[in-house]
């Protein structure tokens, strides 16, 4: 299977879960029992769950200097006012996403640009809604499998589609395994993912100097608020119009229309404005052992 209708079907035929079908594909590929499979993916959301905590706890700063303390900073406001859910998820995933621009360990959902999306926001449905840890792990196969569908029908890439590769598929991989966490049924998780793909449709990679710093710090926090806006669409009982592997499809179109300037290369989007131009030579200055900076 590498269609979401067709595991959204077979789920609904064997009345179960997308992540239940999943386990038993993946065993059955890899050679090992159930347990096993499962005991590897509570060992990622263990990383994801000690990320969190570091890139909260304090003002990581990145290698360049260029962010750091972002999801700190947010998260400290609000507890300080709001400690509103959609806010308290953004600053989980910036705070991820800091880990990552400071070399810190971080598991790729799917890539490392986009990697706080996911956890941030079925972190935060599990606080929301008192899930246990082995539920959120069995969910983490249903994303895995939207990652994979996307994978092979489009791409993960913002070298080869834009951010909307990278944020856009992190978005869909946690709207669709958040309904399930939240007891959706498995046409109401294609239908999230299809939402928040939807919503980021188009959208470029333009990092300034090349870094995964800015704007993809800010894009994983208003990626994981779009994942939980899908999700709630999805169980309010809303449709997607268009089913999920056809939007799927015309993302994959999307970023291969896509100029090479607006895909990675910092030539394109923010990366070439004046501002953003100045930051890639300091940066570019700094590094180099000949400029007297270092």
């Amino acid at each position: 299977m590498n269609r979401l209708d067709e595991i959204v079907q077979s789920a609904e035929r064997k009345s179960c879960t997308i992540s239940a079908l999943v386990k038993e594909k993946e065993a059955l590929s890899m050679g090992k029992t159930e347990e096993e499979i499962i005991s590897a993916m509570e060992e990622r959301y263990d990383v994801m769950l000690r990320v969190y905590e570091e890139g909260i706890a304090e003002e990581t700063r990145s290698v360049s200097g260029l962010t750091g303390g972002e999801g700190h900073r947010l998260m400290k406001y609000e507890e300080q006012h709001s400690g509103g859910f959609y806010p308290k998820a953004a600053a989980r995933a910036m705070g991820i996403a800091n880990v990552n621009a400071s070399m810190g360990r971080i598991v790729a959902a799917p890539t490392a640009g986009s990697c706080g999306i996911l956890p941030a926001a079925l972190i935060s449905l599990a606080e929301q809604h008192h899930k246990r840890k082995e539920e959120v792990v069995n969910c983490l196969f249903t994303a895995s499998f939207i990652g994979e569908v996307i994978a092979e029908n489009a791409s993960l890439s913002g070298a080869e589609g834009g951010c909307q590769a990278e944020c856009g598929s992190a978005a869909a991989m946690a709207a669709g395994a958040g309904v399930e966490l939240c007891g959706g049924t498995p046409g109401q998780a294609a239908d999230a993912a299809a939402f928040a793909l939807e919503a980021v449709m188009g959208l470029v990679c333009d990092p300034v100097a090349g870094l995964v710093e800015c704007p993809c710090i800010k894009r994983n926090a208003f990626g994981a608020v779009q994942a939980l806006l899908a999700i709630d669409m999805a169980l309010a009982g809303i449709k997607s119009v268009i089913p999920a592997d056809e939007v799927i499809t015309a993302m994959g179109e999307v970023g291969r229309s896509m100029p090479e300037s607006l895909r990675e290369t910092a030539k394109g989007g923010i990366a070439a404005t004046p501002t953003g131009k100045k930051i890639a030579k300091r940066l570019t200055n700094f590094n180099d052992p000949n400029s007297g900076l270092q």
